[in-house]
């Protein structure tokens, strides 16, 4: 006997363990943390209330989990692209674009993550730091290497790499987070697939003439077509 509580579905502990994560996702993104309730995540993952302190301690410790599978699952493919071999214009390109996919695919991560932003207050997060430790920090530094580089070949514009970096993030993130309010403004639906193509090609269009030093490269152009055949659909 090793103590853990039983579940009663058959399911492995890796199985348990992401039904677990899936529901809190839901349910801290739609209701933070303190309007969260463990009772309502046991329930839609199907489990007992029992294992899910099993496997995560408690509910802020359950929060940390989310946040971290939120980063973890787009950190990979967004490094990937920064350490490959493309020209520094293809990169940013396709990082900008994978990046603003992996949001488009998981919206209620853009709420999470600016909802522990908000929270942070006058004690702090408890996760942010580790966030940055285990993530966002390496993943700045290499965007800040790519813009440098591009800089020093004359690909790019002068830019502060820093403060391009943050712009890339926040043309992205934005979307997402103000999607309510956009609802409300022009009372379209903003995850319909060609409102999410319509603003991809957008922000694609903005950081090329914004960071590159000549006439923006034939991969924009032709992402722009391919959005505007999507938008169309």
């Amino acid at each position: 006997m090793n103590g853990r509580p039983s579940n009663g579905k058959g399911r492995n502990p890796e199985q348990t363990r992401q039904a677990i994560l899936k529901a809190a996702i839901a349910e801290f993104s739609r209701e933070g943390v303190a309007g969260a309730r463990t009772d309502q995540i046991a329930r839609a993952a199907k489990v007992n209330k029992a294992l899910l302190y099993y496997y995560f301690g408690d509910k802020e410790s359950l929060h940390g989990a989310v946040l971290d599978h939120a980063f973890g699952s787009i950190y990979p493919r967004l490094a990937a692209i920064l350490d490959s071999a493309l020209p520094c214009r293809e990169k940013i390109l396709r990082y900008t674009e994978a990046h603003f996919d992996a949001l488009a695919e998981n919206p209620s991560f853009c709420r999470l993550v600016h909802a522990e932003m908000g929270r942070a207050g006058r004690e702090g997060s408890p996760h942010i730091k580790l966030l940055a430790d285990r993530y966002t920090s390496r993943l700045a530094a290499q965007l800040q290497r790519v813009l440098l580089a591009g800089i020093a070949a004359g690909e790019f514009r002068k830019v502060d790499p820093l403060n391009f970096a943050l712009s890339i993030a926040a043309l992205n993130v934005f979307y997402f987070v103000a999607a309510p309010m956009f609802r409300a403004i022009t009372g379209q639906e903003p995850f319909t697939s060609g409102r999410i193509a319509a603003r991809k090609a957008a922000v694609l269009d903005l950081v090329s003439h914004a960071l590159f030093a000549s006439t923006p490269a034939k991969a924009v152009r032709s992402r722009r077509k391919e959005t505007s055949h999507e938008s169309a659909q």
